[in-house]
């Protein structure tokens, strides 16, 4: 009897062996049928599942795309991936986890790190976050938008508006003569008179842009007693600021207020106070000029 237990025990134990072996492995990676794709392999709990938002009102749509064009597309890229200088939206952890712009909002007002702060409200914020949030995203990048050149512009139209708006400080036979020709790359270039602060490819974060030669934001400093002092901004806050003299030498200076009295003179304040002001056509038409000239 023993014996024959026994065997009945080992032919049960082969056959549940048998049976192991033939079933399919379990990928715990691959989501089961009819599961929602990842929306980006990030976000809450780090690699939660986020399907496809509802479909936006059109208007909406529209209005977010046109200032995102405006806004953000520069930086971040015109499939939000990233551009020149901006990070990936997409894989974002703090867009991903956004519904109506609440958590856009606090950094595109204020600014944080690089990026400098915008005048949008809570609405336009929203705009651009629905806008965002309507790409779709795969491993595959179907919502990619890689176009075959940014060259869409009229360029008598972008001479037009660079007599108007830069023809004060910047002169096409002057110092932007051959501008063209020293950054062929027409994205690079448009990047690069929007913001040509904001660093990226060829000038380096936080550079000065590739081929501007913009000077450096100085600042001068009264303090309540004794000479003023000038020299190149290093940092500032509420309660320092820090500038490099000419010989090389940093001096910090304790701020409780308006004292000691700062001036800081930024050579990219001017087209920082157009940036809100250019059209999408605007934009394209002034790229579409400055690459003629070589």
């Amino acid at each position: 009897m023993k014996q024959a237990t026994f065997a009945k025990m080992i032919l049960m134990l082969t056959a549940a062996a048998a049976l192991w072996a033939q079933a399919p492995p379990q990928n715990p990676q691959t989501p089961p049928a009819g599961a929602p794709a990842a929306r980006g392999g990030r976000g809450a709990g780090g690699g939660g599942a986020y399907p496809q938002r509802p479909p936006a009102d059109p208007a909406v749509l529209e209005r977010g795309k046109a200032l995102y064009g405006v806004h953000c597309n520069f930086c971040h890229g015109s499939d939000a991936r990233g551009g020149e200088g901006g990070p990936n939206l997409l894989r974002s952890d703090m867009v991903l986890n956004d519904q109506s712009g609440e958590r856009i909002a606090p950094v595109v007002q204020g600014g944080k790190g690089e990026m400098p702060k915008l005048e949008l409200n809570n609405n336009q914020i929203s705009d651009i976050a629905t806008y965002i949030h309507s790409f779709r995203v795969g491993g595959y990048d179907i919502s990619r938008m890689v176009p075959p050149s940014i060259l869409v512009g009229d360029a008598k139209a972008g001479e037009a508006a660079f007599k108007a708006k830069c023809a004060s400080c910047h002169s096409a036979t002057g110092d932007l003569k051959g501008l063209g020709t020293r950054i062929p790359d027409a994205k690079l270039l448009q990047n690069g008179f929007l913001m040509p602060g904001g660093g990226g490819r060829g000038g380096g974060r936080g550079g000065r842009g590739p081929s501007f030669n913009v000077p450096p934001t100085t600042v001068t400093v009264t303090p309540a007693s004794g000479p003023k002092v000038e020299g190149r901004l290093v940092r500032i806050d509420d309660f320092l600021v820090t500038l490099s003299e000419a010989d090389g030498g940093q001096r910090s200076f304790r701020r409780d207020g308006d004292l000691p009295k700062v001036e800081i003179h930024d050579p990219l304040q001017p087209h920082k106070d157009l940036l809100p002001t250019y059209t999408d056509k605007q934009i394209h038409d002034l790229t579409a000029y400055l690459v003629t000239l070589k």
